[in-house]
């Protein structure tokens, strides 16, 4: 099983052939586990570079080290990935939670990250915060499932939901399988606890990479305007919606070629 130690914690990682691009660091969301296929690593962006993705701090593989987590620890940990698998620095792509880590790394950690790509994502702090998972916690599974659904897309009406069905008697076993590895309650609250006290909206100044700001038009989890406040506070990024809601990477099929096509001119002129 391909871990690396750090100070703190034993960290799972994958990644992907090497490419002649290099190495990219992609940052998953809450709750990610990289035992639940297909994931980041089957995205459109391996053809192109060889992707590094983990579990992060008491999630899938990865340990759970005792006390409160910070977005900070987050960060370090990426740091600290990077480090122990000999990467001086590269490209990142954080996407939802991922993203709110990745802007702490390139803040904490500004020479380990290249070009740097946020996904539906939000500052917090006075620049607004993404929809409070942690509220969605003591719901029941349905009452869960359903407001999930529509603020992955606010498209997504009570009326749809019911015309197609998602609820009917084999709603449950559906929802299991939807996510064969599932995450322990007390682990997922760490991480939603940390998530819940994000704020690098004082601090977005600090970025100087190059920056892609990737959104769906129709999140309600990270809506547009806070997008629009990353863009207005980091100096020379570029925004840019697509047609979908939070999964707009998998709606849209533009979204996954324009990143790459971004990167690679990032990386052509680097070069």
């Amino acid at each position: 099983m391909p871990t690396v130690t750090t100070k703190h914690l034993e960290i799972y990682f994958e990644k992907t052939s090497p490419k002649k691009n290099g190495p990219l660091l992609f940052i998953g969301g809450t709750d990610g586990d990289l035992r639940n296929k297909p994931n980041q690593l089957n995205s459109p962006l391996a053809d192109h570079f060889e992707i590094i993705s983990y579990d992060q701090r008491g999630l899938g593989q990865t340990s759970c080290p005792p006390g409160d987590f910070t977005m900070q620890d987050y960060a370090d940990d990426a740091k600290d990935l990077l480090d122990l698998l000999g990467i001086k620095h590269a490209p990142v792509v954080g996407v939802s939670f991922g993203g709110m880590v990745a802007q702490e790394l390139a803040i904490r950690h500004p020479n380990k990250v290249g070009e740097l790509v946020l996904c539906c994502t939000s500052s917090g702090g006075e620049g607004g915060s993404s929809y409070p998972l942690h509220d969605l916690q003591d719901l029941d599974l349905v009452d869960r499932t359903r407001l999930g659904l529509k603020l992955r897309d606010i498209r997504i009406t009570d009326e749809w939901i019911r015309e197609n069905n998602h609820f009917g008697t084999d709603s449950h076993e559906r929802s299991a399988e939807s996510k064969k590895f599932h995450t322990d309650r007390s682990r997922l609250m760490k991480q939603l606890s940390a998530r819940k006290n994000h704020d690098t909206f004082s601090r977005l100044a600090l970025i100087d990479q190059p920056v892609l700001l990737a959104g769906g038009i129709y999140d309600g989890i990270a809506p547009p305007e806070n997008m629009r406040v990353l863009h207005k506070k980091i100096r020379g990024s570029l925004l840019k919606f697509f047609s979908g809601g939070h999964a707009f990477l998998s709606q849209d099929n533009s979204a996954y070629r324009f990143i790459t096509d971004w990167l690679l001119n990032q990386n052509q002129a680097r070069n």
